[in-house]
């Protein structure tokens, strides 16, 4: 009768070992997920910017020739 028991409980924890692990997989897939959706939309964010300043000095080379004349105060 204990052996019965005893395999009952063994299998229990089993079960909760792999329930905890499939949560915390799934978990993990979100916390990703969302890291790599922030990042895709900071990315869009910065080529946008770059576009726009490009556009408003003129020109690529304007705008590191701009870039350079304000770091360096001149």
């Amino acid at each position: 009768m204990s052996e019965r028991i005893l395999t009952k409980q063994q299998s229990q924890s089993r079960v909760q070992d792999k329930s905890q692990t499939t949560v915390s997989a799934e978990v993990d897939k979100v916390v990703l997920g969302s890291v790599v959706a922030f990042t895709g939309i900071v990315g869009l964010w910065v080529a946008a910017c770059l576009v726009s300043a490009m556009y408003q000095a003129g020109g690529p080379l304007q705008l590191i020739g701009g870039w350079f004349k304000a770091i360096s105060g001149m």
